[in-house]
Parts: C-alpha cells; sequence; structure tokens
C-alpha cells in the first residue's frame, strides 16, 4: 500500500513520516527538509528555513497534518482557517504557498493578493464579493494593505465585505471552506481597518498564528 505522506519531487520520493496502513505518523524533521527542498525549487537556491522561525512552522504543520493533539495544545481549531501575521519580509506569504504541498489532496486553497480582489472589483462591482465570498478555499495575501475600492463612483471597503460574507460561508459549511489571511497588521489596526464587526468575524473564522514583531526581512 502507498505511504500517502510520500512526494516525489524531481524524481526523488521524500516520505514526510510513517504509515501504519490507516494513519501517517509524521515527523516534523522530515517535513522541514522537504519544505527546504520545496522552498529551493520555487524560490531559488537562498531559501532556507531559518532555526528561529522552527516554532511557528511546528504549529502551522500541525494544523495542516490535521494533528488534533498539537493543535490541542496550541489553542487552534482545525474548522477555522490560519492567519498569518508578521512584519515585512518576514516570510508569510512563501510560508503560506509552501505548506499547500505537504499535503497535496486535502486541504487546496488559492494564493489572491487582496490588492487584486480591489482591482477586480473596481470593474467589476459586487460580483467581485460573491466570487470570493461566496465559494472556494482562499489565502488573502497582504490583506489590510489594499486600497479601498470604487464602483460607479461608491467607495467600498471592498476585502472587509468578502471576509463577512466568507464568515457567512464557514457558518453554513461547518468550517468546511476555510478562509487563510496574511497580513503586516496586528489586531487593533485590523479593527480600525475593518471596524469591529469584521474583526469580530475573524476571530471566528482564523486560528491566529504570528512572527515576532522583531523578526527580520528575509529579503534584504
Amino acid at each position: 500500500m502507498d505511504n500517502p505522506s510520500n512526494i516525489v519531487e524531481n524524481g526523488v520520493t521524500y516520505s514526510l513520516g510513517d504509515f501504519d496502513g490507516t494513519t501517517v505518523h509524521y515527523d516534523f524533521y522530515r517535513i522541514l527538509e522537504y519544505l527546504e527542498v520545496k522552498g529551493k525549487t520555487l524560490y531559488g537556491e537562498d531559501f532556507k528555513i531559518y532555526k528561529k522561525d522552527r516554532p511557528l512552522i511546528r504549529k502551522l504543520c500541525a494544523y495542516f497534518i490535521k494533528d488534533q493533539k498539537s493543535c490541542k495544545r496550541y489553542n487552534m481549531i482545525l474548522e477555522k482557517g490560519i492567519l498569518l501575521s508578521g512584519p515585512v519580509g518576514c516570510g508569510k506569504t512563501s510560508l503560506m504557498k509552501l505548506l499547500r504541498y505537504i499535503v497535496p489532496k486535502k486541504m487546496p486553497y488559492e494564493m489572491i493578493p487582496s490588492r487584486n480582489v480591489v482591482f477586480s472589483f473596481n470593474h467589476l462591482g459586487f460580483k467581485t464579493v460573491q466570487e470570493y465570498g461566496d465559494s472556494g478555499s482562499f489565502c488573502f495575501d497582504d490583506l489590510g494593505l489594499e486600497p479601498y475600492g470604487r464602483f460607479y463612483g461608491k467607495d467600498a471597503n471592498v476585502m472587509g465585505e468578502v471576509l463577512l460574507s466568507r464568515y457567512e460561508l464557514f457558518i453554513h459549511t461547518k468550517g468546511r471552506l476555510r478562509t487563510y489571511a496574511t497580513t503586516n497588521l496586528n489586531a487593533a489596526e485590523l479593527e480600525e481597518r475593518y471596524g469591529n464587526r469584521v474583526r469580530s468575524r475573524m476571530r471566528e473564522l482564523f486560528n491566529l498564528i504570528a512572527f515576532d514583531d522583531k523578526s527580520s526581512d528575509k529579503r534584504k
């Protein structure tokens, strides 16, 4: 029987854990090895996983492999999505793109820059809010940094509307369709950007995982 934790990359098989016939027992250090290999494929040979980021990556991995025991220890709820916050250049976007690959069949989601949602709204109006709010699984990148939308002379806080719709979708599907996001903003800044109502819904939509405020810009 095939081990569902085996992933083939450029002809090389990486085993992320041991399969006993019913359950995969994942090994965090094997996952790290694979993530570094896949990261180099996606982002170039300079990509590396920093030791100081491992505790945060361990939390994210526990969520993505659905390790219920670890998630409970980290106060994460598997039915919720992930809001990954941290300063500019700490690696939020790269990680959210990368982590999809450790469970390629289980938790697919599309990465969408939040500003692109607004640009679409400016052309198509509230059809865009329906497109991103009423179906599918998305990771909205750089949440809170997008401009306000404008359609036929009316301003709109587009991502705020999308998040309210995503909350209704989350309730309707009982957490089956999750929402993910990355942001540079803290909780107070998010509330200022979207208002108390949206911030309240975000608490129910997301598990919050945060890089240290002093995390360095890895792009320098």
